[in-house]
Order: C-alpha cells, then structure tokens, then sequence
C-alpha cells in the first residue's frame, strides 16, 4: 500500500469517527446543548482540516474551494476556546461579540483574494508553485501560529481560574472532568507544536520532511479522535458548576487594598470563625454532596465574600479542602466503629457527603496519608 492510499484510508477513518460524534453530541439528550454543540462543531472543523487527502482525490490541482478549506483551521482553536468557557462556566451564553473570533478567518481570506481567489487556474498553479515567496501564504502562516499561542494561553489561563474558583467556592461534584479538559488541552496543545515545525519545513529547504509529518499528524489524529470518543462516553457528566461572575478570593483582596477597606478585628473575626465551626459540628452541612459556600452563607448569616476571605484567605484552606476535612473526619470515625465494620468503603464516602470513589481516596489520602482500606485494616 503507497503513501497517499494509507492517507486516504486514515482520512476517511478518522471523519467519519468525528461526523459520528458529533453527530451523537448535537442529539443526545442534556442540559449542557452548547458545550456539546460547541463540541460538535470543533469536531466537524477537524475532520475538514485532516479531509485533505480525500479533497485531492476528488480536485485536481489547486481551487477556490481548497484554499478556503485549508482556512478553516483558523475557526478550530476558537472554537475549542469557547467549548472550555462553555464547561467550565455554568452561565456561559453564546453572545454576538464572539462572532470577532472569526476576524483572523476573514483575514486571511481577504489577503488571498487578488492574487488566488480572483484569478484563473494557471496563475493559481504558479501562486502554489512558488509558495516560499509568496508573501500572503508567509503571513497566513505567522497569523496562524500567533493566534494559537494566544488562544492556548487564554485557555491554559481559564483552566486555571476556574479550578481555583472551584475550589474556593464549591465543595459538591468531582474536579476529575477539569483533568480531562487539561489533558484535552495538552494533548492538543502538543499537535500544534508539531503542526507548527511541520510549518517550518514546508517553508525551508527540506519540504519532503513536512510531507512525512503530515503523514504522522494525520495518524495521530485518528488516535486522539478514538480518544475523543472514549472520553466523550465515559464522561457524560463534566465541570460545570462555576458561576463566572465569581471573584477568586486574590482579587477580593487587592481590591480591598485599593480601595481602603478595613480589615475585621480579631474579635469579629473569631466570632465568625466561632459561628461557622459550631455550625459545621452541629449541623452537618459537609454531608451535602452539592454543598457550596453560597449555601453555608446563607445559614450562618456571613455575607459570601467575608466568608469566602475567612476560609481560603485567614484559614488558608480552599472552601473544597476545608469541607472535605470534616468529610474525611467523620469517615475515620466510622472507620474506627467496630459496629459498623461491614459497612463498605464506597457506602461511607456517599454516606459522609463525596459522591465519587477517586475524590474521596484522593482526599483521604491527603489528610490521613493513608488510603481508606489501608487505615481501616492498621486500627
């Protein structure tokens, strides 16, 4: 089998895996439509960027309509862009401005126009025989490379405030899925890289190098969209539960500093610390899978953002840790009950407030530095 029938079988695996997830995400049945849909448009834009094998077979020779699928591959990034604002934010809503995402698209089109979209087919073989000089393709490459380092950048940085909103404000669903998001990001981030020297050569004196790395790319893709696929079925469920409209607990304090607010005394400070102890022994509120600090706020009748400072700021714990260590405490109580000693480890996590074996042995294990099972048997 030559080059070109291995790219076209690999091609044409790799769409229709793509086509039918996304097809399956735009149908399926969820409250969460947008991140799906958002999803499923990411998906169908990389299978007409990896579809090029196929369009060569069908076109000969350079055309209209193959240079704008080539273009495509400036909506990808962006659109994943608004796929990790959509999960990680409860209240993400799609909004006109968005439509600026598409500039960089629109862009490069517009640069191609007089001397490839506008003209006859022979001066279109000339305009790609002769792509090293051609100033348009130059600039299209550096807009492409400088619009995926800064879109990884924004991502890699929602990522990172969501988490820390997450746990600064919520104590309820498992973090897992925000790993699948990170690895989601790394692993794209990784055949960018690879697309990006591919680039390089194409524009050097080895071309033939950027062949074979195509050739790599394309089968890589197959993999990570067979990864997609497992990921997208073994986690129906992902990290939702942030309010974007959420301040992190860092710039709760700078604006207090800018603004000269006054710090609580140490004797309001104890009496809330006071409060909320006696509330979390005697009322239990951590046995609350979904628990969040809006909830323990409205309880104990301290505003959000002064309870907020007190836990992840002067207790120095992030509200999920804190909540989870009244979680674990009650565990190790039951685990030392010699009463309850058929009682299962998964019938404990669920009965002390985790819903989720990997969250509450992570947990366990930070507080104790032992697993469950482990503890258990050592008493």
């Amino acid at each position: 089998m030559d080059k070109s029938n291995l790219l076209i079988i690999v091609a044409s695996v790799s769409i229709f895996i793509s086509v039918l997830l996304a097809i399956f995400l735009v149908t399926v049945k969820t409250k969460h439509k947008v991140s799906n849909r958002l999803f499923a448009v990411f998906l169908i834009i990389n299978a007409i960027d990896i579809s090029e094998p196929l369009f060569n077979m069908m076109v000969d020779g350079p055309s209209n309509l193959g240079m704008l699928r080539n273009t495509f591959a400036y909506l990808q990034i962006p659109v994943f862009y608004l796929y990790i604002l959509s999960v990680c934010y409860s209240d993400f809503k799609l909004k006109p401005q968005y439509l600026l995402h598409a500039l960089p698209f629109l862009i490069a089109n517009l640069a191609l126009v007089p001397r490839f979209y506008g003209v006859d087919t022979a001066a279109k073989i000339s305009f790609i025989q002769n792509r090293q000089s051609m100033i348009e393709l130059q600039f299209n490459h550096i807009l492409i490379h400088v619009q995926m380092i800064a879109y990884f950048v924004a991502v890699f940085r929602v990522l990172r405030k969501s988490k820390t909103l997450y746990l600064e404000n919520y104590a309820g669903k498992s973090i897992s899925s925000y790993h699948w998001l990170f690895q989601f990001t790394v692993v794209l981030s990784v055949v960018y890289a690879i697309a990006l020297l591919k680039n390089i050569f194409k524009f050097s004196d080895y071309p033939y190098i950027s062949e074979w790395m195509k050739v790599g790319l394309l089968l890589l893709s197959l993999f990570i969209i067979c990864w997609y696929l497992f990921k997208a079925l073994n986690n129906p469920e992902l990290f939702r539960n942030v309010d974007s409209k959420l301040k992190l607990v860092s710039e709760i304090i700078s604006e207090e500093k800018n603004s000269d607010e006054l710090v609580s005394s140490n004797k309001e400070y104890n009496e809330e610390l006071l409060r909320l102890k006696n509330y979390m022994i005697e009322k239990k509120p951590f046995l609350n899978s979904s628990l969040t600090i809006q909830d323990v706020s409205s309880e104990i009748q301290i505003p959000v953002r002064d309870l907020s400072l007190l836990i992840n700021h002067q207790l120095g714990q992030h509200f999920y840790d804190f909540i989870n260590t009244y979680r674990i405490e009650n565990a190790m109580n039951i685990l030392k009950d010699a009463t309850k000693s058929k009682v299962t480890i998964l019938e404990i996590l669920y009965e002390v407030g985790f819903n989720s074996k990997s969250s509450f042995n992570t947990a366990f294990k930070k507080h104790t530095g032992n697993t469950p099972t482990y503890y258990r048997k050592n008493l």
